[in-house]
Parts: C-alpha cells; sequence; structure tokens
C-alpha cells in the first residue's frame, strides 16, 4: 500500500467527517486513480464508510437529536435500493463515470451558499413531504458506485427545511451508515470471495487511517475550527478529484 493513499484516505475522512459526511465516493475515486480493481473500490470505501459515520451516528442518538421516524423512513427505503445497486454488475467506464459525476455533484453541493445549505429555519415546505421519493434512487447509486448517499440527501433536506440543521445532519449519519451496509452486502454477493479477500488485503491500513482521521475531523468541528474553509477544502478535494477521472 503507497503511503500517499493512505495518507489521502487520513485527509478524506478529517475533512468529510467535520462536515458530517462518509467521504465515500472520494475513497473510490482515489483508489481508481492508484489503479486499483474498479470491481474492488466498493468494498473498500464502503467500509471506509460506515467507519467514519458509526461514531456520528452513535453521538446524534445519544445527543437525542435523531428524527427516528422521519430518518428510519427514508433510510428503510434507502437501504433495500442500495442492496440492490451493490448486486447491479457494471462495466469500468459507466462505473467511472458515474463515479466522477458524484464527485462533481458533491462538492458543488458543497460550495452551496450557508443560507441554502445550512438549512433554514422554519416551517417544512410542500416538496418536504417528497423527500421520500428521493430515498431510494439514493439508496440505489449509493450501492451501485460505492458512496453513502448522504452527501446528496442533506442539501435536498436543507431546502425543503425537513428539519433543523442538527436533525438533518443526524438522518444524513444514519442514512450513509445503512445504505453503506446494505450496499457493501450486495458488492460482497456479487463478487464472491476471491474479491472480498482482495479487498481485505488493501483496505486494512485503509480503514485505519480513516478511523483516526474522523476522529479527528469531529474533534476540529466540535473546537469549532471555522466551518467554511472545512467546507471548502472538502469542496476542492472532492472536484479535483472528480473532475480527474470524467477527464481521464
Amino acid at each position: 500500500m503507497v503511503a500517499w493513499l493512505v495518507g489521502a484516505f487520513f485527509v478524506t475522512a478529517l475533512l468529510y467527517a467535520s462536515v458530517g459526511f462518509g467521504g465515500g465516493s472520494t475513497y473510490s475515486a482515489l483508489l481508481a486513480l492508484s489503479g486499483l480493481d474498479y470491481r474492488v473500490l466498493p468494498l473498500v470505501s464502503l467500509s471506509c464508510n460506515i467507519v467514519v459515520v458509526a461514531g456520528s451516528s452513535v453521538r446524534f442518538a445519544r445527543a437525542g437529536v435523531t428524527p427516528w421516524r422521519g430518518a428510519l423512513l427514508l433510510t428503510g427505503l434507502a437501504a433495500p435500493a442500495a442492496f440492490l445497486g451493490g448486486l447491479t454488475p457494471i462495466g469500468e467506464s459507466a462505473f467511472l463515470t458515474l463515479l466522477g459525476a458524484s464527485l462533481v455533484l458533491t462538492g458543488l453541493f458543497l460550495l452551496l451558499p450557508k443560507r441554502i445549505s445550512g438549512g433554514a429555519e422554519g416551517e417544512p415546505t410542500a416538496l418536504a413531504r417528497l423527500m421520500p421519493l428521493a430515498a431510494a434512487p439514493l439508496g440505489y447509486l449509493a450501492g451501485l458506485v460505492g458512496i453513502g448517499g448522504g452527501i446528496f440527501l442533506a442539501p435536498l433536506l436543507h431546502l425543503t427545511r425537513w428539519a433543523e440543521a442538527r436533525s438533518v445532519a443526524a438522518t444524513a449519519a444514519l442514512f450513509i451508515l445503512v445504505n453503506s451496509l446494505f450496499g457493501l452486502v450486495g458488492q460482497v454477493l456479487k463478487g464472491g470471495s476471491g474479491r472480498f479477500a482482495a479487498a481485505i488485503e488493501v483496505g486494512l491500513p485503509l480503514l485505519v487511517a480513516v478511523a483516526i482521521g474522523g476522529q479527528i475531523g469531529s474533534w476540529l468541528a466540535v473546537k469549532h475550527l471555522p466551518p467554511a474553509w472545512i467546507r471548502w477544502a472538502t469542496a476542492g478535494l472532492t472536484l479535483w478529484v472528480g473532475g480527474r477521472l470524467l477527464l481521464g
């Protein structure tokens, strides 16, 4: 395992954990740029997602900010689709195109001004009731390319004022965690034991890196490191990596 990849995973986990996400799409992109077999990428990146967001989900639950009824509805609709996405065969070209596009959209979402992406308080808009319709497509994409889907769900929840900001963050964390688990199961069943063994060989040092980076990222967020700096750095990383994939 080359040192730059371990370092890149550490930085990615630190940045994404600071803004409440897992970083799965960026993990997959970094692995793709390293030349790893694209069929192994989702196994590693979904596992890293789980490590990063599991702690966040527990902290939100203990703090009593998780809106369980709504969060479980969205997650319950997305999880079976994430499993199906994990089972779906996909060619390398289509996989890398979807992954690159996901990263570019992620970066653009992170660059949204705070008054939009930070969540306006007040009564939910009429579109808030339609959020369950977005859950399954996001879950399918999550399982297919090895992301959690929360990076797309959270801005939609904020824009429709589905809930207050901390509840949206808690929902996104749970969404990422469960989708990653179901997507990982689908990917394992699709790839078989040989591909799973290859993912373990590659992934162990990376899992350690994201576990440490994720904890530091959470600590930085708690210590009130300027959130705009974190978001811009995360957006810059995702846009650069996504652009590299799309431009070849």
